[in-house]
């Protein structure tokens, strides 16, 4: 078991109003797994990827990740599981715009105290497996939405994470663009095994994945192991 999430609570106070974000959610997936959550603004999906992504701590509850429960862990413990174990893609790609694709790709690994040079061929490779070959030197300016998001995919895998976090990734992107990335995407997870969790509001987008899940108010609604059409159970969100 990759993820395991027991009871989780995220309670936001503002001012004298308590905002239940999640509540009492329970949840599990597997390594290799693909999944998509879904739900309406406000439902928790984005308080949930925070945690999952160690990025925030629950107010009540537990989440293990490879069997750690992370959920008691100092933030510097904490920072070092996203370095380790965690790759991250968001929807405004969060590319620095003045350094080329290969330096953004290296950055994580920067981070780790791994030498140049083999930070070079580490991002090397991982552009590669995105299609970028022959654009390593290239800056976000001169790529193309698409593009700069293989890049973000790039910088994600090139520390071996345990698990892919994806928020949003084709928000901002066309229709063909969008469509190359969850190729690249389903790639990851077919051939290598990459476990990847997917915050979308789309359905078509939803649908490269293996298990679907859609949160509303705090909690699973549903949970199923299909790819058939979410119309019908995106209607009760």
């Amino acid at each position: 078991m990759l993820i395991r999430c027991e009871d989780l609570w995220k309670i936001y106070r503002l001012g004298d109003v308590e905002v239940q974000a999640l509540r009492g959610l329970h949840l599990s997936i597997q390594q290799g797994e693909f999944v998509a959550i879904m739900g309406a603004s406000g439902s928790g999906k984005s308080s949930l990827m925070n945690i999952l992504g160690c990025l925030d701590q629950p107010t009540k509850g537990r989440y293990w990740l490879n069997n750690v429960n992370v959920a008691a862990l100092r933030s510097d413990a904490l920072a070092e599981i996203r370095n380790k174990q965690i790759g991250f893609v968001f929807q405004n790609f969060n590319l620095i715009p003045r350094t080329s694709a290969l330096e953004n790709t290296q950055l994580p690994l920067f981070y780790r105290g791994i030498p140049l040079r083999e930070q070079r061929v580490m991002a090397m490779e991982a552009l590669r497996r995105v299609g970028l070959q022959g654009r390593e030197r290239h800056y976000p300016t001169q790529l193309s939405g698409g593009q700069q998001q293989r890049v973000a995919i790039a910088r994600a895998l090139v520390t071996g994470p345990s698990l892919l976090l994806a928020d949003e990734p084709t928000g901002n992107l066309d229709t063909e663009s969008s469509r190359e990335i969850m190729i690249i995407l389903d790639e990851l997870n077919k051939a290598h095994g990459m476990t990847i969790v997917l915050v979308t509001h789309e359905t078509d987008i939803a649908t490269y994945a293996n298990r679907e899940i859609i949160i509303k108010d705090g909690r699973v609604l549903l949970d199923r192991n299909t790819r058939a059409d979410l119309q019908q159970l995106s209607s009760e969100v």
